[in-house]
Order: C-alpha cells, then sequence, then structure tokens
C-alpha cells in the first residue's frame, strides 16, 4: 500500500486499543481517554493538535502548507452503560461501563494511522483526524461543529467508518444515500388528576389516553401516502402512576424512538405524533408535555465520497460490499455529511461476531489494518499523500 502498515505500528495500537478497552468512559465524561489520546497524538508530531473540542474531542492536523481541500476521518471515544461479562485480561476496570459498540477500536485505527502520517504529509491540503465524544448520545458531532475551534478547521470531505458484526471479517460495506437512519427519542409527559382508587370518577386517570397513544404512535408510519421511505415507531418504556394500590394515578410517561431513513420524513413524524399528542389530550382533558433527546439526523453518503471508497478498497485488496438497505441504527456522523461531502462506511467484523452492544462484544483486532489502510488510500485520493517527507 506504498506506506507499510508495519507489525510494530500494529501491536502499538492494539495495545492502546486495549488500554482504552480496560479504562472506558462514557458519554461526556471522556477526561482520561481524551489525555491518552492526546499523549499519543503529540508523539506523532502533527502540525496542530486541537484539544478540548467539543468538550473532550481532539483534532490532529497534518498540513501540507499549500492550498488543497481538507479531509476529515472522524472516529468515536466513549463508551456503553453496559456491564462487560467477558473475563480477558483486558476487560473493563469499571463497573456497569464497557466498549461493547467498538469505539476503542475506532481510535485505534485512527491512532494507526497518525503513525503512518507522522513520516509524511499531504502533498497539498490538509488531513485531520478527529476524535469526537459523545456519539452513543447524538450530541458530540453537533457540539464539536458548533466549538469556535472547529472554524478554523472547515473541511471540504469527511469520513467515518463502523465495525459491523454479521459481516465477513475486513470487507468494506458501502452504500450511496442515506445509511445510517435519523432517530430521536420522543418523551410525553401526561398529567391527570389522582384519586382513591375506590373512587376513580372523582381523579382523571391518564390510562385510557395512554394506551391510546401507544397504539396511535406506532401506527403513525401505516398511513398511506404520508412518508417517502421507511418509518418506525418503537415504544421502548411506559410508566403509570407509583405502586399503590388504594391510589387512581394521576400522571404517566410514554417514551417512543422515532426513526427514519430520510430527514424530511423525520420532519412529517416529528409534526404528526405531535398531532396525535395534541388530539388526545383534548379528548381525555388530560395535560402533555413533550420534550425530545438523543437526536440523531440520517447519515447521508455523498456519491464521490462513496466512490473514494469503493477505490480505496480496490487499492487495499479489500472485499467490496454494496448494501442494498439503509442500516436501522443512527450514527452522529449524520451532522458532519449535512454539512460536507463525505461518507460513512462499515468494516466487517466476522459474520459471526457478537453484535454490537452485547454484554461480551469485544473489538476484533485482526481489522484494524484494514481500517488503517481504507483511511489512507482515501486520504491519498483526494489530498496526495507525498511518501518522501
Amino acid at each position: 500500500m506504498g506506506q507499510m502498515i508495519t507489525k510494530d505500528i500494529l501491536r502499538t495500537v492494539t495495545g492502546l486499543r486495549k488500554e482504552l478497552h480496560r479504562f472506558p468512559e462514557l458519554s461526556g465524561n471522556e477526561i482520561n481517554t481524551a489525555e491518552k489520546i492526546r499523549q499519543f497524538l503529540a508523539d506523532q508530531k502533527p502540525d496542530t493538535l486541537v484539544v478540548q473540542l467539543g468538550s473532550h474531542g481532539l483534532a490532529a492536523v497534518f498540513d501540507s502548507g499549500k492550498d488543497g481541500p481538507s479531509v476529515l476521518f472522524r472516529c468515536d471515544m466513549d463508551a456503553l452503560p453496559i456491564e462487560e461479562v467477558n473475563t480477558f485480561s483486558h476487560r473493563s476496570h469499571y463497573q456497569g461501563i464497557s466498549h461493547k459498540c467498538g469505539h476503542d477500536g475506532h481510535m485505534a485505527i485512527m491512532a494507526g494511522f497518525s503513525m503512518l502520517l507522522k513520516n509524511t504529509r499531504p502533498e497539498k491540503g490538509r488531513v485531520v483526524l478527529l476524535f469526537q465524544p459523545e456519539e452513543e448520545t447524538g450530541q458530540g458531532a453537533a457540539k464539536v461543529i458548533c466549538d469556535s475551534k472547529f472554524s478554523g478547521i472547515k473541511p471540504d470531505y469527511v469520513f467515518a467508518l463502523h465495525n459491523l458484526p454479521g459481516f465477513e471479517k475486513k470487507a468494506v460495506i458501502v452504500r450511496e444515500g442515506p445509511f445510517a437512519a435519523a432517530s430521536k427519542g420522543m418523551i410525553i409527559s401526561l398529567q391527570g388528576k389522582s384519586s382513591h382508587a375506590a373512587h376513580p370518577e372523582q381523579g382523571q386517570s391518564p390510562v385510557l389516553m395512554m394506551t391510546e397513544l401507544m397504539e396511535g404512535l406506532m401506527k403513525i408510519p401505516e398511513r398511506s401516502g404520508l412518508f417517502h421511505d421507511f418509518v418506525l415507531v418503537t415504544i421502548i418504556h411506559a410508566r403509570l402512576g407509583e405502586v399503590a394500590f388504594g391510589t387512581n394515578p394521576g400522571k404517566a410517561t410514554v417514551m417512543a424512538t422515532l426513526r427514519t431513513f430520510l430527514d424530511e420524513d423525520m420532519e412529517i413524524l416529528h409534526e404528526e405524533a405531535g398531532k396525535l399528542v395534541d388530539k388526545l389530550s383534548a379528548k381525555h382533558g388530560i395535560e402533555s408535555k413533550i420534550s425530545f433527546t438523543e437526536e440523531f439526523p440520517a447519515t447521508v453518503n455523498h456519491a464521490k465520497a462513496t466512490g473514494w471508497i469503493r477505490e480505496a478498497a480496490g487499492r487495499s485488496g479489500t472485499t467490496l460490499l454494496e448494501s442494498e438497505d439503509t442500516f436501522r441504527w443512527s450514527e452522529d456522523f449524520g451532522h458532519f455529511t449535512s454539512k460536507s461531502k463525505g461518507a460513512l462506511f462499515g468494516l466487517g467484523a466476522g459474520k459471526n461476531h457478537t453484535s454490537l452492544h452485547n454484554h461480551d462484544y469485544d473489538f476484533p483486532d485482526e481489522i484494524i489494518e484494514t481500517g488503517i489502510a481504507m483511511f489512507y488510500h482515501i486520504a491519498d485520493q483526494i489530498v496526495k499523500i507525498n511518501r518522501n517527507v
């Protein structure tokens, strides 16, 4: 691949991956993770190293000093609130927190890419390696983009990868257009009036509205002609009153995840869900309040960027798989693809590999080299890596 990914590089970043796995940090708390990455990146001598970007993010800039495109590669940093059941030596040291989405492996791939760039530079423009916090909550990308320090980066092109269990190990999975779904968490609080359970007529229980609401939300995607593509509403939690057999409940909460392949459909779904809540509130005389959390835009892959990914797979001798369908899960990388030309691609973790977010998941180190090679060959097409520096 022109610039060798040596055994020393792989040994170093695999060790870093396992160190990051031992000490995972949740979204918004990636303080020690960021410091480990800062120390590692400082050794790679980037032209600029931006820290505390969008809270705990970092960006290493490798600059040619000449006019040209700016291409950004992004990896995520945060872990999940999941108890690890694995017993290997690099298992999580923290109870109830572990890297079950493979972000430790994504950081290792980016770290390996930085080691290749240490003794090279782009012939034109610059390469930016972004370590982004808070992906799991959907807040990190937006915070990075809104940070004044990011205004000096202004990428023309953006790329990221995500490991995908269920696909051939080391295969690259691509799709032009919508790659990952938009989603948002909807929280509906209902307030009626409690009373004694012996006299429910003296109160105003939200139970009937609650049941109609859950059924109605799930039926919105079935409306003919309302949406352009896939739409789904999943009820993920519901609570009515408290456990008190002498009380007719006066309050309730319904939580649902809204999911679409297109941002325009999310706007429609958002509006229709709100109309349903208002209609049922009026019908049952129950006060309602709606809030949203964990909002992810759709990740839409640009045609030109997707083409560069295909070419990089060919250059590196990697199996290329074209996905016919958009993935239903969400990624906050969509904030970047909505502002710059770019693409997210999958990296196969193995057909029988444990699924993401499972308590026994661990990132497969064998795919690190492929990830590094893909990033290198994508960058080389856009800014041409100078191997003679």
